[in-house]
């Protein structure tokens, strides 16, 4: 792999601009930021977000302040995008750059962490001389581009005026802070004034899977991180999400994710 072909900045002055290049660009916008201009329209209210850009834009990124980093930009050749690894996965590059439109992923809460993980680790990598660097890179950007096609994110296209993906987001946020009391459906309408049936019009629109099934993945992800990366029972974690008994969540959990919490355990 080319010295050229991956490069990556951090977003921590008052105006990023573009590289010149043809490269492709993968910006990842954390927070602090007062939007991103991409052919001269401004796009506001981007934070926790990853835009996709095609060489054909022009752009740049405006934050508050230079005190701080507000995310990285990746940028990515042909020759990378183009690598066996990443080419098998659904989010490849025919379908995340050439559509025509400028694809926008506004990420699930706590998925942000992991996001700045992969870019951290990417830019360490790039800087040393470490044998088998170049797959490492790789395996990262793969883990990278898993998260982004995530279900758990809202997969859109930059737009000023997108109002039911923002019910969406907003619908996202208030699953991450109160799946461990609500599994419903209405419980999370109720919250946002809608109703539940307007709820899932949106979610379906926007992400083509029905509101339950974003609760139930988001309690399978909580499952499956406390059953691996704890050491509390199965009981204390059952309750602890929020279900009436350790045999319904057991129930809940080998209907979903086809194994029983017990097995996952000894895996």
């Amino acid at each position: 792999m080319r010295s050229d072909s991956i490069n990556i900045t951090q977003i921590n002055k008052e105006t990023t601009l573009k590289q010149p290049g043809d490269a492709y660009a993968v910006c990842w916008i954390k927070n602090e930021v007062e939007g991103i201009e991409i052919d001269r329209v401004l796009y506001k209210n981007v934070s926790n977000s990853i835009f996709f850009l095609d060489p054909q834009y022009q752009w740049k990124i405006f934050k508050k302040d230079a005190s701080t980093s507000s995310g990285y930009v990746l940028y990515l050749s042909n020759e990378v995008l183009n690598n066996p690894i990443l080419s098998k996965l659904h989010i490849n590059r025919i379908r995340l750059f050439n559509s025509g439109e400028i694809p926008l992923f506004k990420l699930s809460p706590g998925i942000e962490k992991r996001t700045q993980a992969i870019l951290e680790m990417i830019d360490e990598l790039l800087g040393t001389h470490l044998n088998h660097k170049d797959d490492a890179i790789l395996s990262l950007l793969n883990t990278f581009f898993v998260y982004c096609d995530g279900q758990c994110n809202i997969k859109s296209v930059v737009s000023n005026n997108n109002s039911k993906t923002n019910v969406v987001y907003k619908f996202k946020k208030l699953v991450d802070k109160h799946i461990d009391k609500q599994h419903e459906v209405a419980d999370y309408a109720e919250l946002l004034n809608l109703s539940p049936k307007y709820l899932n019009e949106c979610v379906k629109e926007v992400l083509g899977v029905s509101s339950k099934s974003i609760i139930k993945e988001q309690l399978l992800m909580r499952s499956r991180h406390a059953l691996k990366f704890s050491d509390k029972t199965i009981k204390e974690i059952s309750f602890e999400l929020g279900f009436s008994s350790p045999d319904y969540f057991s129930y809940f959990f080998k209907t979903h994710a086809g194994i029983t919490p017990s097995a996952l355990r000894k895996s």
